[in-house]
């Protein structure tokens, strides 16, 4: 064998180990571009998602507004009946005062009016006026 002949097979060895590890690289390579067309949809897919979350973001932001001027009203009507009610309160213990002090001067003028203890309405002013007595 000459030199050339050597060099011959030298060099179609190198072309062949060359072209195998071609074969490899390319289903390598076919291997990424798959991945990367996944990768395509994942990422198409993640940024619909992320729209999705920021109109639901936006619809959440305006109904909790919604709810805080709608709890903002009903909380100043809360106010204004606790005002009121207040009012009618203190208004309901002067008149139940006065009708403490009238029916004390009723059941002395009464209890000084009622001479015969043995007539019923004097028998039941009596009681009445006991049971004033109690409380």
């Amino acid at each position: 064998m000459n030199a050339g002949t050597i060099v011959e097979l030298v060099l179609t060895l190198i072309l062949a180990v060359t072209l195998g590890y071609c074969i490899v690289l390319e289903r390598r390579l076919a291997a990424v571009r798959r991945g990367q067309e996944g990768l395509k949809s994942t990422i198409g897919e993640l940024n619909t998602a992320i729209t999705n979350a920021g109109a639901s973001m936006r619809a959440l932001k305006a109904t909790a507004s919604g709810a805080a001027e709608t709890l903002d009203e009903r909380l100043a009507r809360a106010r204004s009946t606790i005002d009121e009610l207040s009012l009618l309160t203190a208004s309901g213990e002067r008149i139940a005062e006065r009708f403490d002090r009238a029916t004390t001067k009723q059941a002395a003028s009464r209890v000084a009016f009622t001479a015969d203890p043995n007539l019923p309405s004097g028998s039941i002013m009596g009681r009445l006026d006991s049971l004033r007595a109690v409380r």
